[in-house]
Parts: structure tokens; C-alpha cells; sequence
């Protein structure tokens, strides 16, 4: 097993960090464009060596779609694809492996639906894992031709892609992914008769159903809440901005935040690239590390003394804490990892709720945090969508290696644990080019020891 052990050092170096380019808002744009006809590269200015995994995956599935619409315009360039062209090519459709790029597997799920084509898109065993049925049943009912090619409701998926699909009203459920949400939204100005979205239930993750259709409207579409619950596109033609640029990631940022936090520092320099203005959902972390500086400072330096042991009752936990540092996460669940370390490492009680969607990520989050922690000694309470900590500690292992389950948020918010522990050994490094492919680059730049 591959592994990165992670050595503080005496004092960070002052430096300058390039943060990687938001995933949210690259992976709409690379749809948006590529629906008004505009390749990757136009939208990228990069290669895809550059990029991480998540965007590159897409940007190739685009690319693969693009050629086979080319192959399909030049077989008959005066017709649409016929029934009968459909069922020869379902024989032979091109596969299409985005790994494990779960946005990948949503976003263009919907965009080869309306794409001249067959296709089959399938991913790792991971992704086979995650489900996909309510977005696959929503497609099939505005007339997409899909089909499951293993277990009903997951990848792989065979899809015959049509240019033609009807839109009008759809219902779907507010809890579920918000990537399905903005999947069908992204496609709505393709549709005949564009679409009426109607949200039911609780809403999760909001901002980024809000910087999609922030970004559809920079492209020229026409798309709006008409209420609380429903979302109305109307059909239009997408055209890329002229001044078209993506912008820092806000979840890469989180990462840094968390270090400055566990070294009260600020040598390192960041914030400069981000956008204060984001429609990116995680820009809230700049609030919930005040926050939690702020709860630090209530709290006193010898906050160590109000911890637990895991025998001791409930009832005597409460006592024995000071205030709980609470936050609901149903608009940003992509911060919870960093953030639930980061409180851990400054001995901070917490209750975070809103994680329902943590379970179906590239790992169960919840329980992947609740497991690593213990290693380093902290006994994390878990419900279906929350996460509390109440000071409860066990004893830590003397040499642990945190597994990172193909996540790439785990290795990134576990490494900076070694400021507080003196070191650690991350599984699976590599993972982190799903999302911020230069991370340890960056970490050594900041005077961090990583030794892989």
C-alpha cells in the first residue's frame, strides 16, 4: 500500500499558493459550452494534464461525444439518426470510462441523452456503488433512451442519445443529489418546450442549484426560480461569454483555512484568488472558520481539560463541556470532512447536521470519518445526517495510517493533522488528483515534510 507521511515543520514557509480551478463551476461550464457546440479547450485554456481528474474526465467524455456526432452528421448529413440507425449502432456504442468522477457520471449522463450518439458510461467499482435512478428515471421521462446494462437504479449505463427530447413540467425530490438537479437543469434550453422544475422537500446543497443557474445565464440561457420550489428554462441557444474565465476553487481553499487554523498563522497567502463575490456554495468556509475562531477564543485556552472519556454518561458529557459549536451543512457538504477534523485538532465539541448526502459520496463520509478519528483517539456519535463530538476520546493507535477509500476530501482534510500530531501517514496520495492534483506540491512549498 502507497502511502504519504506528512511531517510538521518548525514554522511554515511564507509563500503564495495557486489554487486549482473550481471543479463546480469548470464541470458547468465544459456542459454549457459543449451544447453550444464549443470544445473543452476554448472553455479550459489548459491541458488536460494540468487539470484534475474530475474535470478532465468530463472534458474527455465531451470530446468522445463530440467525435461520434461527427461520425453520426457525416453517415447522413440530411437526416436525423433514424430508429433503425439507433438499433444497429446499440451494438457497437462507445464506452466511455470517466473513473471515478462521480460529476462526471451525472453531468453527462444528461448531456449524452441529447447528444447524437450511443454510448455506454460506466466508471469505477465506486461508482457503480452510487445510485443514479432518480436521475435516469427523470431523463427517461422527457424521452431519453436509457437503459441499465447491470443492477437496476446504478452504472454502467447504455444511452442513445436524441436531439429531439420533449421538456415541460418534472417533479423531483429537493434531498437528492444536487448534481441530478443541475444536470436536467443544464440540458433545459435544448428541450422542446424547455422545462418547468418543481423541487420537492427539503433542499440540499441550494448554492450550487443557484451557481448553475447563475453560469446558465453568463451563457445565455433563460432560467429562473418562479418560487421557492420551482425552476422554470426556457428553450434558447447557449453561447459562451466573452469574457469567460474560471474562477479559484472554494473547497481547495477550505483546505487552507484549515491550516492556518491549526497554526494560528497567516504567512500563507490564498484568499488573493478567491472570488469574495463566488456563487460557489463553499465560500461559506471563510464564515465557518471565523466562527469557529471565534468559538476557540469563548472558550479559553485549557479547553483540553473539559475532555471525556468514552465511559462516561451523556448526561456527564454535557456537564462537562463548554458550548458546542453547531452548524447545519445542507448547503455545503463538501466542507464537513476538513471542518469536523479541524474542530477535533482544536479540541472544539461540535453537532454538525445536514450530512444526509455524505453518505453516498465517493465513500460513506460519515462513517469513514467516525472510523479514521478513532485512530487518533476521538469518539465521533453518528446519526443518518449528522455528526456530533462531545469531547469522548479512546486510545489513540501510536503509529496510524489514515485509509482515504478513494476519497480525495479525506487525505486532504486528514494531512493537515500533522501540525497538531508532529506527523501522519495519509493512504493513497494519489487520490487528491481528483480535486487538486498539486496538493502535496503545495503543501511542501509551505515548509510541510511530505515523504511518499
Amino acid at each position: 500500500m502507497s502511502y504519504v507521511e506528512i511531517v510538521a515543520p518548525e514554522a511554515l514557509n511564507k509563500c503564495t499558493i495557486n489554487l486549482p480551478p473550481s471543479k463546480s463551476v469548470a464541470n458547468r461550464m465544459l456542459i454549457m459550452a459543449a451544447l453550444g457546440d464549443v470544445q473543452p479547450q476554448a472553455v479550459l485554456h489548459r491541458p488536460l494534464s494540468e487539470l484534475c481528474d474530475d474535470i478532465s474526465a468530463l472534458a474527455l467524455l465531451i470530446q468522445t461525444a463530440s467525435e461520434n456526432c461527427k461520425q453520426e452528421r457525416t453517415s447522413d448529413s440530411k437526416q436525423s439518426l433514424s430508429d433503425s440507425k439507433q438499433t444497429d449502432s446499440k451494438q457497437s456504442p462507445s464506452v466511455v470510462d470517466i473513473g471515478a468522477a462521480g460529476t462526471a457520471m451525472r453531468f453527462g449522463t444528461a448531456f449524452l441523452s441529447v447528444t447524437l450518439g450511443n454510448y455506454i458510461i460506466t466508471g469505477t467499482e465506486r461508482i457503480r456503488q452510487r445510485p443514479i435512478g432518480l436521475l435516469v428515471e427523470a431523463l427517461r421521462s422527457l424521452g431519453a433512451d436509457i437503459e441499465y446494462v447491470g443492477e437496476d437504479g446504478f452504472p454502467p449505463l447504455h444511452i442513445v442519445g436524441n436531439t429531439n427530447l420533449r421538456g415541460g413540467q418534472l417533479t423531483l425530490k429537493g434531498n437528492v443529489s444536487s448534481q441530478f438537479i443541475s444536470a436536467l437543469l443544464m440540458i433545459a434550453p435544448t428541450l422542446k418546450g424547455g422545462l418547468t422544475l418543481t423541487l420537492e422537500g427539503d433542499i440540499v446543497s441550494r448554492p450550487y442549484i443557484d451557481l448553475t443557474l447563475a453560469l446558465m445565464k453568463q451563457f445565455g440561457a433563460k432560467a429562473c426560480w418562479m418560487d421557492e420550489r420551482a425552476i422554470h428554462i426556457e428553450p434558447s441557444e447557449l453561447t459562451p461569454p466573452a469574457d469567460l474565465a474560471i474562477e479559484a476553487d472554494w473547497t481547495a481553499a477550505s483546505y487552507w483555512y484549515e491550516i492556518e487554523a491549526l497554526c494560528n498563522t497567516s504567512n500563507i497567502k490564498f484568499r488573493e484568488q478567491l472570488n469574495h463575490h463566488s456563487m460557489q456554495g463553499d465560500k461559506v468556509c471563510d464564515d465557518i472558520f471565523n466562527k469557529i475562531k471565534s468559538h476557540t477564543a469563548s472558550n479559553g485556552s485549557d479547553a483540553e481539560q473539559t475532555l471525556i472519556t468514552s465511559e462516561q454518561t451523556t448526561h456527564d458529557s454535557a456537564d462537562a463541556l463548554q458550548s458546542v459549536f453547531c452548524y447545519d451543512f445542507t448547503r455545503c457538504p463538501d466542507l464537513a470532512q476538513t471542518i469536523v477534523v479541524t474542530c477535533c485538532m482544536l479540541d472544539v465539541p461540535f453537532r454538525f447536521t445536514g450530512l444526509q448526502t455524505l453518505r453516498i459520496k465517493e465513500t460513506d463520509r460519515i462513517e469513514a470519518l467516525s472510523t479514521e478519528l478513532a485512530k487518533l483517539g476521538y469518539v465521533l456519535q453518528t446519526a443518518e445526517s449528522t455528526i456530533c463530538w462531545d469531547g469522548s476520546r479512546c486510545t489513540p493507535q501510536p503509529n496510524p495510517i489514515i485509509d482515504t477509500y478513494h476519497d480525495h476530501r479525506m487525505a486532504m482534510a486528514f494531512a493537515p493533522c500533522a501540525l497538531k500530531l508532529k506527523h501522519i501517514c495519509i493512504a493513497d496520495p494519489d487520490v487528491v488528483t481528483k480535486s487538486y492534483p498539486t496538493y502535496w506540491h503545495d503543501l511542501r512549498a509551505a515548509g510541510i515534510i511530505c515523504r511518499k
